[in-house]
């Protein structure tokens, strides 16, 4: 069962199933990536929040249509067919290795075989999926856990698209840094972004930040970094002067200056009073900072404010 109350998720707890549950995402990621049509800033790859999971949406192949699904209520993999075929693999705890050779199976089973480049992205470990057996871990509960951040997190920001008017990108789960967002964008063009991403082709940035954009989410935090803690971000591209200085809400929330990202702590969200409105009030904090910082036309892109 979940529950309406915004679960504890401390990194250092659940590390091991994450950095697992990662590489499992990034499969399905790529065969989405695969067969899924092009589209701007690369939203033709991502995942999506649903009643039980994370899913691909369908997927075209060879006159049928394909979705793959990660179903933590009961902790299998989903894979259904427009034919009216689905199979199943446990999530469980497995290797890497073990769980790629049963992913393709499975695909294989359906006469699917989309092209698959084996390696992890966006990360600075590249052991190919085949040869991972180091990665083998999953707690249910902390994959459930996980979930239901993402459920609470991808309705508000829905609530918080609303009061946008110009071109927003859904809400929606990036399989390459493990994190959930929506990205906002004032229709002018942005400088050739400078890549760099470990293991991500900078073609890629490039194109996912073709325009200028304001974007916010969450992700799990990462080991060793300056954020090494669940997180609520927030972001500009380009970055206008004055970023650093912008008056945030709610308090916890601050300017990481090695990021050039506003971080508002997952625990100061969900041990607040009323954690809807303490991430609003960070979303809306810190798109108003950057809006005016890079002087869109927000008369022009806002409907006004979003429904409480």
């Amino acid at each position: 069962m979940t529950s309406t109350a915004w679960p504890a998720l401390a990194l250092d707890e659940w590390q091991d199933t994450q950095t697992t549950l990662h590489r499992w995402m990034q499969m399905v990621g790529k065969t989405r990536l695969a067969l899924a049509p092009m589209q701007n800033h690369w939203w033709n790859v991502t995942l999506y929040v649903t009643a039980r999971g994370l899913a691909t949406s369908p997927m075209p192949y060879e006159g049928r249509a394909l979705d793959v699904e990660f179903d933590f209520v009961d902790h299998l993999l989903v894979a259904r067919t427009t034919d009216g075929d689905t199979r199943t693999m446990p999530l469980a705890p497995q290797s890497v290795a073990d769980f790629y050779a049963e992913y393709v199976a499975m695909l294989e089973s359906l006469d699917i075989t989309p092209n698959i480049w084996p390696v992890p992205m966006e990360m600075t470990d590249t052991l190919r999926f085949t040869e991972d057996r180091v990665h083998a871990s999953y707690d249910p509960d902390a994959a459930q856990r996980c979930w239901r951040v993402l459920v609470h997190t991808d309705r508000v920001l829905k609530t918080f698209r609303a009061g946008f008017v110009g071109k927003s990108s859904p809400s929606h789960f990036w399989w390459g840094g493990f994190d959930i967002a929506c990205t906002r964008f004032s229709g002018r063009p942005a400088p050739r972004h400078p890549g760099g991403i470990p293991n991500c082709p900078d073609y890629v940035t490039v194109e996912g930040y073709s325009h200028e954009c304001i974007s916010a989410g969450w992700w799990p935090g990462s080991v060793g970094s300056a954020v090494a803690q669940p997180a609520f971000y927030a972001y500009a591209y380009p970055e206008p002067p004055g970023c650093a200085r912008a008056l945030l809400r709610p308090e916890a929330a601050f300017y990481e200056p090695t990021m050039h990202e506003w971080i508002l702590p997952y625990e100061a969200v969900r041990t607040s009073p009323d954690p809807d409105v303490a991430l609003l009030d960070f979303l809306s904090s810190t798109y108003d900072a950057a809006a005016d910082l890079a002087e869109w036309n927000r008369a022009a892109l806002e409907r006004g404010q979003a429904p409480a």
